[in-house]
């Protein structure tokens, strides 16, 4: 990763933050939630993919439509999330194949 990459992507960072700065308060509170969520659970690829610029493009949408964030998502923001990434791998899976495990099984 050369500089050039680091500066890029702290400038889309920025880009992005500055949307959900622009977000109703409601939509920035849950946004914040899902993204302290993601980053503890979430999938490996999460701070280069899609997914965080997707949720800020679907809660555009829902204020532009005038709907509310929980009718968007629905009042369980974990179980949101968990259907977001449900087929990607996370943390604990890389963990438990590094250590010789299937993902998903525990050791008795």
């Amino acid at each position: 990763m050369s500089i050039q990459d680091i500066v890029e992507g702290k400038k889309q960072w920025r880009a992005h933050l500055a949307r959900v700065k622009a977000l109703p308060p409601d939509y920035r509170i849950v946004y914040k939630e899902m993204q302290r969520y993601l980053f503890k659970v979430g999938p490996v690829d999460l701070s280069g993919g899609d997914l965080l610029p997707g949720i800020v493009d679907f809660f555009e949408e829902g204020v532009a439509s005038g709907k509310g964030v929980l009718e968007l998502i629905g009042s369980d923001v974990a179980a949101f999330c968990d259907d977001l990434v449900k087929d990607s791998p996370t943390h604990a899976d890389v963990y438990q194949e590094s250590i010789g495990g299937e993902p998903g099984t525990a050791e008795k």
